[in-house]
């Protein structure tokens, strides 16, 4: 219970160090994170839990590299939700991915229509989805080129560490 009170009060500090930073000048540092994960990892060793600790890092990044593969994310994103995974193990930081992808989406959204860039969106997602749609319906399709740049982008590590204050609050409440 105390070391698993130590894994949680870590992350939440982690988490809410790389969130500011992402917020204020859009990175987040390779050694908190480094830091982190040497954090989560001494601690599963103490509580014998290794294999849950590095089981975690490999599902969190495991999760979100296929983001930052089709450039939808930065590196520093994806290294924060392994390093988020190896605190909380392989079945949480499903939970905190999934509760920071709805967090980033309602973020996404906000900064959109804050920009009033909504039908460049709306064009952009054309773009994109109809050549699924087109071979949906067995017609050959082609990849089409985006009719404009981003939108915008938003610090999802900010998204991450609120996805993980949410997953957390609700596991001890």
């Amino acid at each position: 219970m105390f070391l698993q009170s130590c894994l949680d009060l870590s992350l939440l500090a982690l988490v809410c160090a790389a969130g500011v930073r992402d917020l204020m000048v859009r990175q987040i540092p390779n050694r908190l994170l480094a830091a982190g994960l040497a954090v989560a990892l001494s601690l599963h060793v103490a509580a014998g839990t290794l294999a849950a600790g590095i089981g975690g890092a490999l599902f969190g990044l495991l999760l979100f590299l296929p983001l930052y593969v089709l450039r939808g994310m930065a590196a520093g994103d994806v290294k924060l939700m392994a390093t988020v995974g190896a605190f909380t193990g392989p079945a949480l930081v499903l939970h905190i991915c999934v509760a920071s992808c709805c967090i980033g989406g309602v973020m996404g959204i906000a900064v959109v229509l804050a920009c009033g860039r909504g039908r460049a969106l709306l064009a952009n997602l054309r773009a994109l989805l109809r050549p699924a749609w087109m071979q949906m319906l067995g017609m050959p399709a082609a990849p089409e080129a985006m009719p404009g740049p981003s939108v915008g982008s938003i610090p999802y590590g900010l998204a991450i560490a609120l996805g993980t204050l949410l997953v957390l609050s609700l596991r001890h409440s």
